[in-house]
């Protein structure tokens, strides 16, 4: 499988909405102060500043190298390490551990749980947030058939995102021990910015996998016809609307 390209300044300049909408989850986390988290996935750290401001001790994990320098840029005094989420381990445990968009990126999901469940210390929380069953389905069908059309015959293939339904992920978080506490899949239509361009800037950011293999007047010219076979659902008063649907979870490590 192809691994997207993480552009930094494309991310903090083009997707703030990223953690923007995270800041929701972090009601959810309800940090007390003193608290040991691991932020799961923290990309270039603004949640994990919010978690540190609230009063708890932690630590920013990232499989993206590119993401961990410029975290470490932006938050000298945090403390964060390039780990991959389905196999990494931590010294001490934590209280909590902490995800917002970053588990629909990896496909084996027991694993990641697995080490989620060893990093907790006991009756610890795992509060999440990340794209669930349906999310971007009109983006993704257009995407393929797009890649079909300039000569990938099996496009789907090379889809690196895991959005699994409530009922699927609640399963495999009680399979290894966890006592479920909530779980909510919900629509969350999200507006991109830089108006005409949201829906091109967003592809390079979060598909660029896909477009890897074909030059750039290629890849110019399939974004160009993303955005006219996507037009009528998904663009509207100058701001193109990604169909995310999201899930959030919280569970306690019995």
């Amino acid at each position: 499988m192809l691994e997207n390209r993480w552009d930094t300044s494309l991310y903090e300049r083009k997707h703030s909405f990223v953690w923007q909408y995270g800041e929701e989850l972090l009601n959810l986390l309800a940090v007390l102060p003193g608290e040991r988290i691991l932020d799961l996935g923290c990309g270039t750290g603004q949640l994990t500043e919010k978690i540190a401001q609230a009063g708890a001790i932690v630590m920013g994990i990232d499989y993206a190298p590119a993401m961990i320098e410029k975290a470490k840029e932006n938050y000298p005094d945090l403390e964060f390490a390039v780990a991959d989420g389905k196999d990494f381990k931590v010294d001490r445990s934590f209280d909590a551990v902490f995800s917002n968009a970053a588990l629909h990126w990896i496909q084996e999901p027991d694993a990641v749980i697995g080490c989620i469940r060893d990093a907790l210390k006991p009756e610890g929380r795992f509060v999440a947030e990340f794209g669930g069953k349906g999310n971007i389905n009109a983006i993704a069908k257009t995407l393929y058939s797009v890649l079909v059309d300039l000569g990938y015959p099996s496009p789907e293939k090379m889809n690196p995102w895991y959005f699994p339904s409530i009922g699927e992920y609640a399963t495999l978080l009680e399979q290894q021990g966890f006592d479920v506490k909530y779980a909510v899949l919900f629509d969350r239509p999200t507006p991109l910015e830089d108006g005409d361009a949201g829906i091109g800037n967003w592809i390079q950011m979060f598909a660029s996998h896909f477009l890897s293999g074909i030059s750039a007047e290629q890849q110019a010219s399939a974004i160009q016809e993303i955005e006219r076979r996507l037009k009528p659902t998904l663009y509207r008063d100058g701001t193109w609307i990604a169909d995310y649907r999201r899930i959030r979870v919280v569970a306690i490590k019995a």
